[in-house]
């Protein structure tokens, strides 16, 4: 996959999007900047920071996605992936349901994942330094370029995911103590049920990850 490098960006994502929009670029393809400066994050929070984090957006078209996989459950797909990439620099990240990493009881990162016409963007922020966001960070010296490589990787072997699901049902019990939000609104997962499309079942309502 190619790989575009960038010393600093509003946001990889949004460089992406536009990029797409604009017919510049050709899929598949990685961006990644050094600094971002007005980063996407949940709920359209902010996520930025300066040079030694991870601010990467990838771009596939949605056939070459696994044909099991549920869209609305997209952002769990690559996060978890994503750990993967993360546990040879420090065994304690996990993914707190649907899309933010976590270590220990901190977080130090997510993934969005966006549609457009033919594609799936997937953005990523991962604190691996102190950064100016309020979030944690992992204080690891792994280079974000080196990170981006095993993340590839992973996602080369492009596994099913009915093999991915069946590996984080067993770490979604780490989610329950938290919170997830839907519309604004705040929804207690403790007696959630993780369904096998990716969605959870609460208070016998739907709640999909569609971040």
């Amino acid at each position: 996959m190619e790989i575009l490098l960038f010393d600093s960006l509003p946001s990889t994502q949004k460089y992406l999007m536009d990029a797409l929009r604009e017919k510049r670029i050709t899929e598949p393809i990685a961006v990644m900047s050094a600094e971002q400066t007005d980063g996407i994050g949940s709920r359209d929070n902010e996520w930025s920071g300066g040079e030694g984090n991870f601010f990467t957006s990838i771009v596939l078209k949605l056939d070459m996605l696994p044909l099991d996989l549920p869209m609305s459950s997209a952002s769990i797909y690559f996060a978890f992936l994503m750990k993967k990439a993360l546990q040879g620099t420090e065994n304690g990240v996990w993914l707190k349901w649907p899309n933010d990493l976590y270590c220990k009881d901190e977080k130090i990162g997510g993934v969005i994942t966006k549609m457009t016409m033919d594609f799936l963007v997937v953005g990523i922020g991962v604190n691996l330094k102190k950064n100016k966001n309020s979030y944690s960070a992992l204080d690891t010296d792994i280079s974000p370029l080196i990170l981006l490589n095993i993340f590839l990787e992973e996602l080369e072997l492009k596994p099913k995911w009915k093999q991915v699901f069946s590996k984080y049902k067993v770490e979604f019990e780490r989610s329950k103590p938290y919170f997830t939000h839907q519309n604004d609104t705040k929804i207690d997962m403790k007696n959630a049920i993780l369904c096998s499309d990716g969605s959870l079942l609460i208070d016998e309502k739907k709640v999909y990850s569609l971040r």
